[in-house]
């Protein structure tokens, strides 16, 4: 059996290599030796992998030594494929990620692309970095698959083995290869692609369009609650038809669904062609964080407090529930908003990594939250199982304004919701 070589060991990759590394060789490469040092001890911080898949995988070895992948035959890329401050995709990992491969791809090889790109990246900008590092020809010396990731990041019912992948290669025998590759892993089965760019194509659709949707659903959340009327109520009644979509309003964040849109933007205005409920989709989304520290202020006003100086607790830093995750979180846009309103804000989070908020967002999170009485609005941004059980019922006797993002809090309780 062939040598596999993951390249990118995060929330995508080691899941990946994991798998693979229970049936056959594969070796896990990473820039990061802290990176290496956390998975050569056996835990992973991500908790995308448990200790005990980690000790599974009897295959799987880990390195950040470029001579240590050339006996791959092999290579599967899955790095990040963010934004950058314009919301412009930013291909510089993935670049990166292929000049890695081009020093050290031979005759024959197979490099797979699993990063969320836009239709034509994969052929248009990395084949040429590759071919440029390694002075070898798509489809003459090496050959080209991609099967983009599906990873929901938290998720331990739709995991990694019982999503259906979607494959393809650079040629049509390539393409069956690297289909065969994946159903050694992929339970829930592969869906073989017609070319790169109808798997590309189809992967970068899967969250613009869901983006789409919440985008619908906040916006009639901002509608109905000038109208006065429950949101959550509405979508109920609403989803008791069959064919209803149950969306619900909220922030959106994370690496994909707030990412991915940008990436077939981009794309489509490279092609002659703006897109504009995609962007609109993006703005509103993007908007909801602001909206929600403003709806917190004003109900503060209303119930005739202070602003300026009080003391807000934000419950929640991490881009969804029960994760780690904090890329792109847009609940540090609430933060931001209620710091323009002037308000001390204290950020509780026991998911989430001080030193990578303090890294990513350069703010300190608190060990544990004040007593009731020191806080003028509380709000709850993410639905961490933790927060359930907070006693936030002394918090609002004690005057606490409080807005449940969420939901996930008794209506009798909250000031309001989205």
């Amino acid at each position: 059996m062939k040598t596999i070589c993951v390249i990118g060991l995060g929330y995508v990759g080691l899941p990946l290599a994991v798998e693979f590394g229970k049936k056959r060789k594969v070796i896990g490469f990473e820039i990061s030796q802290s990176r290496v040092n956390e998975l050569l001890s056996g835990h992973d911080s991500t908790l995308e992998t448990t200790d005990e898949d980690l000790k599974n995988a009897k295959y799987l070895t880990y390195t950040t030594n470029l001579d240590d992948i050339r006996e791959a035959q092999i290579f599967i890329v899955a790095v990040p494929t963010p934004t950058d401050k314009n919301n412009r995709p930013d291909l510089t990992p993935l670049i990166k990620a292929s000049e890695t491969v081009g020093k050290v791809i031979k005759d024959g090889d197979i490099v797979v692309y699993e990063s969320t790109v836009y239709p034509g990246a994969t052929e248009e900008d990395c084949v040429p970095v590759i071919e440029r590092i390694s002075g070898k020809k798509m489809n003459q010396h090496f050959y080209v698959g991609y099967s983009p990731e599906r990873i929901n990041p938290g998720d331990k019912v739709h995991t990694l083995t019982t999503i259906r992948k979607v494959t393809s290669g650079s040629t049509p025998e390539v393409g069956v290869e690297v289909d065969n590759l994946y159903k050694e892993i992929i339970v829930a089965g592969t869906h073989l692609a017609t070319s790169i760019r109808v798997a590309e194509a189809a992967k970068v659709i899967e969250n613009s369009q869901r983006d789409i949707n919440i985008a619908f659903v906040n916006e009639l959340s901002k509608i109905f609650n000038l109208m006065g009327i429950d949101t959550l109520e509405v979508l109920e009644a609403a989803g008791t038809k069959w064919n209803f979509l149950p969306f619900r309003p909220g922030l959106v964040g994370g690496h994909c669904i707030g990412v991915d849109p940008f990436y077939l933007a981009q794309k489509a205005q490279e092609v002659g062609y703006h897109p504009e409920i995609i962007l609109a989709g993006r703005r509103l989304n993007d908007s909801m964080g602001a909206y929600v520290a403003t709806e917190t202020v004003k109900l503060m006003v209303k119930a005739g407090k202070q602003v300026k100086g009080q003391k807000a607790l934000l419950l929640g830093i991490t881009f969804k529930e029960n994760c780690p995750d904090i890329r792109n979180t847009r609940a540090i846009d609430i933060y931001h908003e209620l710091k323009e309103y002037a308000m001390d804000v204290d950020v509780f989070d026991p998911w989430a990594s001080n030193a990578e908020v303090v890294h990513e967002y350069g703010i300190e999170l608190v060990d544990e939250i004040a007593q009731p009485g020191e806080y003028a609005a509380i709000i709850l941004a993410v639905a961490h199982n933790e927060f359930k059980e907070l006693d936030l019922q002394s918090y609002k006797d004690n005057g606490a304004i409080l807005f449940d993002v969420k939901s996930i809090l008794p209506k009798s309780l909250v000031d309001a919701r989205l």
